[in-house]
């Protein structure tokens, strides 16, 4: 009953195993390797684009920072949601690593609308050289709320910044959740709908931790590859992170992946509101929030369950408080009908 983040699930064993494979003999480093390249070619087969330039790196702060660092310049600002992972949780790194660059946050929620991204937009880069100069718009899919932009929506976000000149990048730490979600492709929900530089997570669908920036404009490339370096995210066995990516790609595991963390949300979401439970976001993937008293918070964990509740567990028995909820792959439907049993008795 480990609700808590689909990052701290298992590794499937079909990435153990091409890590053990990868880890015979000896081969070229900094990603020079066969295995390196190949997964760099199986990307852009998958993502229908022949020209993009594609890099592996370890971590999803990683991916979004120097994807960021290298669309904005420091004197520059990134568009984005306020609650997005690159505000909330990234301790400054796109800033860092963009040598200054600031955020400028969207009015309103976890999905932007083009109306408020506009309003943004001519908030900023008015002021000549006394403000910053309007820099890229930053979408995160899924959000951070657990909902996701339809394409409609996602080609509306991008078709504002393209008003402006703009470039677009997308957070994909959960892409896979949503393109399955949205019965998509890969493609679809990127370079086709506007975006210029895409992260397809995999850390958060089952891998040990790599996430690969997909490139769409390759005379960005240079730019990328000097950013990673410098910023430490070049790895010399690089076959290591390779390894992972192609198992992932191998027979679309990270589509089976994604549709079995999908699938017990379905399953979690039919239960919640069978409880008769408020759910807050209205589209979902592998993301719940849902809203329970205090003291029925207190009851489930204690009884097992993980899961983070917002704010002190101690205090009004009866205050609302909302819990998140996140599947991964590796959870049992018997897993969500025992989680579902204890919100039944607490409730």
């Amino acid at each position: 009953m480990f609700f808590a983040s689909d990052n701290s699930g298992p590794v499937p064993p079909q990435v153990l195993e091409a890590m053990a494979r990868a880890n015979q003999g000896h081969t070229s480093g900094y990603g020079s390797d066969a295995l390196s390249l190949q997964v760099a070619d199986r990307i852009r087969d998958l993502f229908e684009a022949p020209a993009a330039a594609v890099y592996l790196v370890p971590t999803g702060t990683a991916a979004n920072s120097l994807a960021l660092a290298t669309l904005c310049p420091p004197y520059a600002t990134v568009f984005c949601s306020p609650v997005a992972h690159i505000h909330e949780d990234e301790c400054n790194a796109p800033e860092f690593y963009s040598g200054g660059a600031k955020l400028t946050l969207v009015k309103g929620g976890d999905r932007m609308t083009p109306e408020a991204l506009r309003a943004a937009i001519e908030g900023e880069g008015n002021r000549g050289v006394h403000g910053p100069k309007r820099g890229p718009v930053s979408i995160t899919q899924l959000t951070e709320k657990g909902n996701y932009y339809t394409l409609e929506e996602l080609r509306a976000l991008t078709a504002v910044a393209r008003e402006y000149g703009l470039s677009v990048h997308l957070d994909g730490a959960r892409f896979a959740n949503a393109a399955v979600k949205l019965g998509v492709t890969p493609a679809e929900m990127s370079w086709k709908s506007g975006v210029d530089i895409c992260v397809f997570g995999g850390t958060k669908n089952g891998l040990m931790g790599v996430e690969a920036v997909v490139i769409f404009d390759p005379e960005l490339a240079l730019e990328f590859e000097y950013r990673r370096k410098r910023g430490a995210h070049l790895f010399s066995k690089h076959r290591y992170l390779a390894a992972q990516m192609d198992a992932y790609l191998e027979g679309d595991l990270w589509k089976e992946l994604a549709q079995k963390a999908n699938a017990r949300c379905d399953q979690l979401l039919q239960g919640l509101k069978g409880l008769g439970l408020t759910v807050h976001n209205d589209t979902h993937a592998n993301m719940i929030f849902f809203e329970m008293p205090r003291a029925a918070h207190r009851r489930v964990l204690e009884a097992g369950a993980v899961y983070y509740p917002s704010g002190d567990l101690e205090g009004d028995d009866d205050e609302l408080l909302t819990g998140r909820l996140v599947c991964d792959w590796s959870l049992q439907p018997a897993d969500v009908s025992a989680f579902l049993d204890l919100l039944r008795d607490a409730a």
